[in-house]
């Protein structure tokens, strides 16, 4: 039995890390029985969640795990993409995981709001006396990999451009087909959507989320998928203002 760990629903999101719920959603799409597990970074051979167990084997980071399921269970999750269309795949990909995911991140943790009602509490189990200095210590490791990475260097209405420009890359792409390269979901899909319903959650208010919406194809992506892949949870993508005008 696989082992999924760091898989924790919050935040209005069946997963709380996009990066835990794009290994979850191709665990789903290979149709492979797995165990989710609640666990901390500091568990993980990479200090980095997901990660999984699968026999005695230990996998880290969500595209290595990607990886190490396609060679053992024989799974292709581009099956029926062209190469032009899987080099297109990783493309987007990178763009979503190593671009907007880093402006999605920058206003989960640092937006204060947003840092005291969300991650903030990812530290609620630790002694009572001790809980804000760890905030502390850990939201200055944020800000500083933020600084390092780049998107932390900007001005947030130059942040909330970044992050647009992505979307609007990612909805060209998908124009009005149900998934990113047809009529069936690719390993990219799983990728896609997780980063988008962390942005479009209700919890996490922000500049960029409010012109986000914009992008009708992306908000209906990201509901059918949640239905697909989470039919069973609660899901909101609009704030309940929104919903009761």
């Amino acid at each position: 039995m696989i082992t999924l760990f760091g898989a924790q629903a919050g935040f209005g999101l069946p997963q709380v890390s996009p990066y835990v719920g794009k290994t979850e959603v191709q665990l789903k799409m290979a149709g492979l029985p797995y165990a989710p597990c609640d666990a901390v970074p500091e568990d993980s051979p990479t200090g980095q969640i997901p990660f999984l167990d699968d026999g005695e084997l230990r996998v880290a980071d969500s595209t290595f795990i990607r990886w190490h399921l396609e060679r053992t269970y024989g799974v292709d999750f581009d099956e029926g993409l062209t190469a032009r269309q899987r080099a297109e795949a990783w493309a987007v990909e990178r763009m979503l995981e190593n671009q907007l995911g880093w402006v999605i991140g920058y206003f989960r943790w640092l937006t204060p709001e947003n840092f005291e009602r969300g991650p903030a509490h990812f530290f609620d189990h630790a002694p009572p006396e001790a809980q804000a200095a760890i905030r502390a210590e850990v939201l200055a490791e944020v800000r500083a990999a933020m600084h390092a990475q780049g998107v932390g260097r900007h001005a947030v209405e130059d942040i909330v451009e970044l992050g647009l420009r992505s979307l609007d890359a990612l909805s060209e792409i998908l124009g009005d087909k149900p998934f990113l390269f047809g009529d069936r979901p690719c390993g990219t899909d799983a990728t896609a959507f997780c980063m988008l319903a962390a942005l479009y959650t209700p919890f996490f208010p922000c500049a960029l989320q409010e012109k986000a919406r914009a992008f009708g194809n992306l908000v209906a992506y990201t509901d059918r998928l949640m239905g697909l892949f989470y039919p069973e949870f609660p899901w909101k993508a609009e704030p309940e203002t929104a919903l009761a005008a």
